[in-house]
């Protein structure tokens, strides 16, 4: 809900994002050495993980995006192309994907916030997983079948399944309802952010 989309809106804004594990020392310096905006936590910054401060991104800016989550993830592919995909962006990175190669994995991430502390499952990843594949030809697995089906089950109520999820509601009981319609913005930012050289284009 929050990362991907952060993303999404970032590169479609025109800037370029830098992603980075962990809101720390390190963080600052890379935005430094980079001359780019250090998203912080919610609520302490310009910036944050919150796809409403990506409204505020401008062509040709720099933004370091911390995430333990979408950030983790997208560092540890290597050689493998890379594209943040969520809501706003599903049948555009399902085009760009499918340029790639003939095997393709979205990745439900999930969450995790602490070190060491468990997985907790995601609906939204699950079913923004079936808003992609949705796009996608070719043979699908058991779970690309599930992720679609379970996507498909709640495509034309998707801002109340968004809000009425775990994350939708921490996010609104901590007043950023306004997240909500940005991420449940189904197919309407035309890009297809991919991972080049530890950036997201």
């Amino acid at each position: 809900m929050s990362f991907s989309t952060c993303v999404t809106m970032a590169v479609n804004a025109g800037a370029t994002v830098y992603p980075h594990q962990f809101r720390d020392d390190n963080a600052q310096a890379r935005a430094t050495e980079l001359g780019a905006e250090l998203a912080k936590a919610r609520g302490a910054g310009l910036y944050s993980l919150s796809p409403a401060t990506a409204l505020k991104l401008q062509p040709g800016m720099k933004l370091v995006l911390p995430s333990r989550n979408g950030a983790v993830l997208s560092l540890g592919t290597g050689d493998t192309p890379t594209f943040a995909g969520c809501f706003r962006n599903a049948s555009s990175v399902a085009a760009a994907a499918s340029t790639c190669g003939k095997s393709i994995a979205v990745i439900p991430a999930g969450e995790r916030w602490e070190p060491g502390e468990g997985l907790r499952p995601a609906i939204e990843d699950w079913i923004g997983a079936g808003a992609i594949i949705s796009f996608l030809a070719g043979t699908r697995s058991p779970e690309s079948e599930l992720a679609l089906q379970a996507f498909e089950s709640v495509r034309s109520r998707l801002h109340e399944t968004l809000s009425a999820c775990s994350s939708g509601k921490e996010l609104i009981s901590k007043g950023y309802s306004s997240d909500i319609d940005l991420i449940a913005a189904f197919n309407t930012d035309p890009v297809a952010p991919r991972l080049i050289n530890g950036c997201y284009t």
